[in-house]
């Protein structure tokens, strides 16, 4: 386990400067950019700001000066926010992601695997066809759509909830509840799907008919013999999910006007904002390498007879 563990953390760095070289180049490519206005800029301000920002080097020079920054932690300096850096930016915005996607996660899972149990335990009855049913709007229902109609319902018309804004207003934790309902809705009806499918297939096993058969109660047999057999499909799930809900968070926090860095990815992209793109890319994409990485260490303690060789 230990040499795996060494062996991934260490792909990580040809990952990541794959991700980088990949992200610069295309974007760089792309029409347009970070000075690009209505009005020109006279030729002589446009070469004062293109050589402020080295943009008048060459592309490699260009490339490899930003790779060397990103090796000293330093993701480089906002072309639209003056007087910003981009880990300013995305060190204010970031943790608002991470607390609004965990606890939309947490809510996912605890929802999803019980509605799971109860939809297996009660297969082909009415609580299963309910939760079925639930979990199929769940995944048909675009983010955009579910958002603002619990906005209307319990922010509108009951006034329960306040219609946007983050913890720091007036109305405090109140303001996570809807993002963070919508924002969990499609991973609560995936993990709620898997969760029914894998028990029902694990009741079905030799094991638990042998656990039953030594006259184990009913929810001694679920909890120890069924669950921890069961919660492996959604336990490989929870990687992707977690970098999903993440990078996920963009519309939500347009809808809810939560102070993300989804919603500075947004801006960045229409203003060509270069170097805030290229910095939320790596956090997303470390993101993403780090869950699946977590992931694969709890796949293995799970389960004991997965190895890692």
């Amino acid at each position: 386990m230990s040499r795996f563990i060494v062996r991934r953390v260490l792909s990580i760095i040809p990952t990541l400067l794959v991700i980088v070289t990949l992200s610069f180049f295309l974007i760089r490519l792309a029409p347009g950019g970070p000075f690009s206005r209505e009005k020109k800029l006279p030729p002589e301000i446009m070469a004062n700001i293109m050589h402020k920002y080295h943009m008048d080097e060459p592309m490699l020079s260009q490339y490899f000066r930003y790779v060397g920054d990103v090796l000293q932690f330093d993701l480089g300096p906002s072309f639209r926010y003056k007087d910003h850096s981009v880990n300013d930016l995305i060190g204010t915005a970031f943790p608002v992601s991470i607390m609004l996607g965990t606890m939309a996660l947490a809510l996912a899972v605890l929802l999803g695997t019980s509605v799971g149990i109860v939809s297996a335990l009660k297969q082909n009855k009415w609580q299963d066809y309910a939760a079925m049913s639930v979990a199929v709007l769940g995944i048909s229902i675009p983010l955009f759509v579910i958002g603002p109609i619990l906005m209307l319902v319990f922010a509108l018309k009951l006034k329960w909830l306040p219609t946007s804004g983050w913890i720091s207003s007036r109305a405090g934790w109140m303001t996570v509840i809807l993002p963070a309902i919508t924002l969990m809705m499609p991973y609560f009806a995936y993990i709620a799907r898997m969760s029914r499918g894998s028990i029902i297939e694990v009741l079905r096993s030799d094991y638990v008919r042998t656990a039953r058969a030594k006259g184990l109660k009913e929810s001694v047999v679920i909890r120890k013999h069924v669950l921890k057999g069961a919660m492996l499909p959604v336990v490989s799930y929870l990687g992707p999910a977690f970098s999903g809900i993440i990078t996920g968070s963009v519309v939500v926090e347009q809808i809810f006007v939560v102070p993300g860095i989804g919603r500075i990815f947004v801006q960045s992209a229409l203003n060509r904002d270069y170097t805030v793109i290229m910095g939320e890319v790596i956090v997303y994409s470390i993101i993403l390498i780090v869950a699946n990485f977590v992931v694969d260490i709890l796949y293995g303690l799970l389960d004991p007879r997965i190895s890692y060789n």
